[in-house]
């Protein structure tokens, strides 16, 4: 792991650790967008391995899930992850009203918290580009 890598795994935890904070302290929309910019901060420390970056959100959604989810390398279920968490995060933010509900949140929580688990696992190993991310 590089130490960009391991910087953008901190920043994904530090999100993790705010959205409980929100979601505890009834902010349920601001706990889903800070629970997808953990899960946003994941999919860049992958993309690295490849030496990606984007400058746009949707790039990086679309990197991740092209890159090593349509490939197999990573489950399938973590770019639905990401693409729902993003679809959260755009409701929490942006729409005029109160627009998730503390159970979505929580789940919302439960996936970031399970992609970062296993962002720490596979990316302490050394990438071959020929097997599988377990």
């Amino acid at each position: 792991m590089t130490p960009t890598q391991a910087d953008l795994l901190q920043k994904a935890k530090d999100s993790l650790e705010a959205s409980e904070l929100l979601l505890k302290n009834g902010y349920p929309d601001f706990a889903a967008s800070r629970a997808y910019y953990s899960m946003f901060y994941v999919a860049e420390a992958f993309l690295l391995e490849r030496a990606l970056s984007f400058s746009k959100h949707s790039a990086v959604v679309a990197a991740f899930g092209k890159e090593f989810c349509k490939t197999d390398k990573i489950a399938a279920r973590f770019h639905g992850y990401l693409i729902e968490a993003m679809s959260f995060r755009h409701a929490g933010d942006y729409s005029p009203r109160p627009s998730v509900s503390s159970t979505q949140a929580s789940e919302q929580l439960k996936k970031a918290s399970e992609l970062l688990k296993y962002a720490e696992k596979q990316l302490s190993k050394p990438m071959d580009d020929s097997r599988q991310m377990e």
